[in-house]
C-alpha cells in the first residue's frame, strides 16, 4: 500500500480511483467490508482503490478540551489499512480550515480536483462537512454534479447490532475484550515500553513488566486483570502472560498502572518496546489482607492463563 501525507507530500499526483472517506479508529471488521467493497469496485473499473483517513480525530481539533479515546493510532491504523488490499492510502491533515467547508466544497476541491475520485463508497451512516448536516442524498446529488459515481455500502452487523468503533470503545471500557475482539477482527492491542516500577513483584517472586503505553490518547480497558500475549521488540515470539491494569490496592497504589507478568520468562527488558494483545478479562482488580494472600491468587491466574491458552491449542489442532 502506498500512504501519501498531504501534509508533506502536498504536490503526490493521485491517479483516478474508487475511494472511500473515514477515520478508521479501530479498523474493525465493518470497516474492512466497506474497504472490500471499494477493492472489488475498483477492479471493477479499472481503478487504484484508495483509502482516505485523516492525521488527528475531528473533535480532537474542534474541541481543545477533547480527549479522544482511540482505538488506533495512525500508525497502527496504517499498518491494519495496509493489511486490507487498499492500493493508495491518503492522510489528510485535519484543520480548522478543512472543517469549515461543506460537504458539496469538499467533493469538489478534495475528492474531486486533488484526489481524482472518480466513484466514492461510504458508509450507511457516514457524514463529512461543515457540521456533518448532510447526508447520502445530498451526497449523490453533489458527486452526479461533479462527475463522481457513489454507493453505499452495507452495514455489517456482529450478534443483531451494527459494528461500529463506539461499540468497540463501550466493550472494552466493560472490560468485554473478547467481545472487542469478535468485532475487530483482531485483539486489541497496546503498543508500549517497559519502565522501572516498584519491582513489589519481583520481591514476590512474580517479576512485572511496568508498561508506559506510547499514546496516552490510547484507551485502557476497564480495571482489572487479563490474559494477555506479550510480543517483545526485535523478536517474533509470543509469550503468554498475566496484565492487571489498575491502582495496586494491596500496596496503596495512588496512579493507574499496567504491569505485565510474563510467565516462564526472567530476561530484563528495561527500555524494550513491547506489544501487548488482550484476549481475555479473567478478574476484577482487588486488595488483599497480605502480599502472601495476592501470591496465592496469582498462581491461580497463571495456571488459569495457561489452561485458556492451551485449550485455545488444543482449538486449532482439532
Amino acid at each position: 500500500m502506498r500512504t501519501i501525507y498531504l501534509s508533506s507530500q502536498p504536490d503526490a499526483v493521485c491517479e483516478p480511483s474508487v475511494a472511500t472517506i473515514g477515520f478508521f479508529d479501530g479498523v474493525h471488521r465493518g470497516h474492512r467490508q466497506l474497504l472490500s467493497v471499494v477493492c472489488k469496485e475498483a477492479e471493477r473499473c479499472g481503478l487504484l482503490s484508495m483509502a482516505i483517513t485523516f492525521d488527528s480525530h475531528p473533535r480532537e481539533v474542534l474541541h481543545k478540551d477533547y480527549q479522544p479515546q482511540l482505538l488506533t493510532t495512525l500508525d497502527e491504523k496504517l499498518v491494519l489499512l495496509s493489511k486490507s488490499g487498499i492500493d493508495v492510502c491518503v492522510v489528510i491533515p485535519f484543520t480548522e480550515q478543512l472543517a469549515a467547508l461543506s460537504a458539496r466544497q469538499f467533493m469538489q476541491q478534495m475528492l474531486s480536483e486533488r484526489l481524482h475520485v472518480r466513484h466514492l463508497v461510504v458508509g450507511y451512516d457516514h457524514r463529512f462537512g461543515h457540521n456533518r448536516l448532510e447526508g447520502a442524498d445530498d451526497y449523490r446529488r453533489y458527486a452526479a454534479e461533479l462527475g463522481i459515481s457513489l454507493s453505499i455500502a452495507p452495514v455489517m452487523h456482529h450478534k443483531g447490532r451494527p459494528v461500529s468503533s463506539s461499540r468497540v470503545r463501550r466493550l472494552l471500557s466493560r472490560g468485554l475484550v473478547d467481545s472487542a475482539e469478535e468485532c475487530l477482527g483482531h485483539p486489541y492491542i497496546l503498543f508500549g515500553t517497559v519502565v522501572h516500577g516498584y519491582q513489589k513483584g519481583r520481591e514476590l517472586g512474580f517479576p512485572t513488566a511496568n508498561i508506559n503505553v506510547d499514546d496516552e490518547r490510547k484507551l485502557l480497558p476497564l480495571r482489572g486483570v487479563y490474559a494477555v500475549k506479550v510480543r517483545l521488540e526485535h523478536s517474533m515470539r509470543i509469550h503468554r502472560a498475566v496484565m492487571n491494569i489498575g491502582m495496586r490496592p494491596t500496596f496503596e497504589g495512588d496512579r493507574p498502572t499496567l504491569e505485565v507478568h510474563i510467565i516462564d520468562f526472567s530476561e530484563e527488558i528495561y527500555g524494550q518496546k513491547v506489544m501487548v494483545a488482550l484476549c481475555h478479562r479473567m478478574r476484577e482488580e482487588r486488595r488483599f489482607s497480605s502480599p502472601e494472600a495476592l501470591v496465592c491468587q496469582l498462581r491461580y491466574d497463571v495456571s488459569m492463563v495457561n489452561e485458556l491458552f492451551d485449550q485455545e491449542l488444543e482449538k486449532l489442532e482439532e
